[in-house]
């Protein structure tokens, strides 16, 4: 063996002692025999070893043991049930068992420094925790919500408190006619809720940002909101149409009678599309809730609905004159760049009946119909120009085809006489 066989040796060798240095420590797997016990049950004895695999508590390693205490270490279970053992709480004392490290700052920061920890503080002013604190065990508590083994984090798909599982988890108790029962509450909240344009904006579009039961009546702190809180509910979206009724008439009538805002006219629950057969005389007249027909109020609505009906028509009337311009290969890109201008139109002035400001009101539509008005020329003028264009194909194409024979019987008198 030569000397750098020698050395190659030497370095291999030293390899083997440096590689498993230059590893990560192995951690051993924590024996843990209540998984091991519970493993072996069956039914609702072996459901929180299942669960627990796909919690998130677990993905962040804590155990059985980190809730109901105990020695996870021990087989004997009179050792493993030592005397840190808490075992299941019982149900009025769950929110202070789950409190107990997600309102520790100082605990929970080690796992995600930016969860809050005041949900404890908000559930006890919330209705289920006020009548919790009556000893009324039957409302919600954390587990009804979250569920108990296979708790997942909001922002996943599968969890409870997911965007579009939230009403399904509400309706566990809300649509139960049995536990609503004494408490007086309607149970048909998740079935109108599906209903609404919010319910078709989550389901149909999968918009998660669509609301759903807590972003109007709040998660850990949920109540019914009062009747001056609708509007400030209805406002999180709807800021411009808000602003606009505080400064409208209405605004002290309703005062004036409690009468809660936005649901008076979009109701709760079942909120649906707005349209303009709400205003005065329309099929979902809203306005004959508080003016009689012929009262200056109840016409005045009735004027603005046939005009809103009569820019739609005309704004139908013009789109469907591009369509056809662009169906006979006429570009009519800038007359539909227009179109959305008057659609624009159509939207604010939609959103101003809010505010009643008739003056207003007036003088954008008339904007929207000079709008209109423009796209009508230029969708006539680009149908003049398919119609020029289709009467020189036709004349472009007699000629050719005049050309055509006369070139046939020329061809043919020219055989004709090479045969002769």
């Amino acid at each position: 063996m030569t000397v750098r066989d020698l050395k190659k040796c030497r370095f291999a060798l030293a390899l083997t002692w440096l590689i498993p240095l230059a590893l990560p420590a192995q951690t051993p797997a924590r024996k843990d025999s209540c998984i091991e016990c519970h493993g072996q049950l069956e039914a609702e004895l072996k459901a929180p070893v299942d669960g627990f695999a796909a919690d998130v508590h677990k993905q962040f390693g804590l155990s059985c043991a980190d809730c109901h205490g105990g020695n996870p270490a021990q087989d004997d279970i009179t050792l493993a049930k030592d005397k840190t053992f808490r075992g299941t709480p019982e149900r009025a004392r769950i929110p202070e068992f789950c409190g107990s490290c997600h309102s520790d700052s100082g605990y929970m920061r080690r796992y995600n420094p930016n969860i809050r920890v005041d949900q404890l503080e908000l559930y006890w002013t919330s209705r289920h925790g006020e009548l919790l604190k009556k000893k009324d065990t039957a409302v919600a508590v954390c587990t009804s919500c979250h569920g108990v083994h296979g708790i997942q984090t909001a922002n996943f798909p599968k969890s409870m408190t997911f965007p579009w599982n939230i009403p399904e988890t509400c309706g566990r108790c809300h649509a139960n006619p049995e536990i609503m029962k004494p408490y007086g509450i309607p149970v048909d909240q998740v079935a109108q809720y599906k209903q609404s344009v919010h319910a078709a904006a989550l389901y149909d579009k999968k918009d998660l940002s669509a609301p759903v039961c807590n972003d109007c009546h709040g998660n850990h702190g949920a109540a019914p909101p009062e009747v001056k809180a609708v509007a400030f509910v209805c406002r999180q979206c709807h800021p411009s149409a808000g602003d606009l009724f505080s400064a409208s008439p209405h605004k002290a009538a309703f005062d004036g009678l409690g009468v809660s805002e936005c649901e008076a006219c979009h109701g709760n629950h079942k909120i649906l599309m707005p349209s303009d057969e709400m205003l005065a005389g329309g099929q979902s007249d809203v306005c004959v809730q508080c003016h009689d027909s012929g009262t200056g109020p109840f016409d005045a609505g009735l004027d603005m609905r046939r005009r809103l009906q009569a820019f739609v028509a005309a704004y139908a009337h013009d789109e469907g004159l591009l369509d056809q311009a662009e169906n006979k290969g006429v570009e009519a890109s800038e007359a539909r760049f227009r179109l959305q201008e008057a659609n624009t139109a159509l939207i604010e002035v939609r959103n101003l009946t809010h505010g009643l400001t008739f003056p207003t009101i007036e003088a954008r539509l008339a904007d929207g119909v000079k709008v209109l008005d423009d796209v009508r020329a230029r969708g006539e003028a680009a149908l003049r120009e398919a119609r020029f264009r289709m009467t020189g194909l036709v004349v472009a194409t007699f000629f050719i085809l005049l050309l055509a024979l006369a070139l046939y019987f020329k061809i043919r008198d020219l055989q004709r006489n090479a045969n002769s």
